[in-house]
């Protein structure tokens, strides 16, 4: 195969693979707002990478990871917030409380677990809430 097709066809995947992530990111999104949760922010950057949903559950800030698979082959989507990521999300939500001066405010972190298989309209959604607790030095949350 030449460099070519070959780039070809690494274009065309990973556009699938960000399509499948932003069709995710809106079903979680709609999934949240239909639980009561207000949405007030979709993929928020910040220097080391991106929070993909934040929301307000009552009087919480809501930093949700979406996870988007269309199988378990590779293992449940929730197991690709490892420890590594973690970190990086507790210290992107620390920059984004303090930029919004909430810093006051109870925070936690749910992990929005999709499978959503080829060809399929509607995906299964399991919403982890509490998934994990602040990592890193200085942890934000009690």
């Amino acid at each position: 195969m030449n460099f070519r097709a070959l780039s070809t066809r690494l274009r065309i995947a990973w556009r699938r693979y960000r399509s499948l992530g932003q069709r995710g990111e809106r079903a979680g999104a709609r999934f949240l707002r239909r639980a009561g949760y207000k949405i007030v922010a979709r993929g928020e950057r910040g220097r080391l990478g991106e929070i993909d949903l934040v929301a307000v559950d009552g009087r919480t800030v809501v930093f949700v990871e979406v996870k988007t698979r269309r199988s378990h082959d590779a293992g449940h989507p929730a197991e690709a917030v490892g420890p590594d990521k973690q970190q990086r999300l507790t210290r992107l939500a620390l920059a984004y409380l303090k930029r919004h001066d909430l810093l006051e405010c109870r925070a936690r972190f749910d992990v929005l677990a999709i499978t959503w298989p080829q060809g399929t309209r509607r995906p299964k959604i399991e919403h982890i809430r509490n998934a994990f607790e602040a990592v890193g030095r200085g942890q934000m949350f009690n």
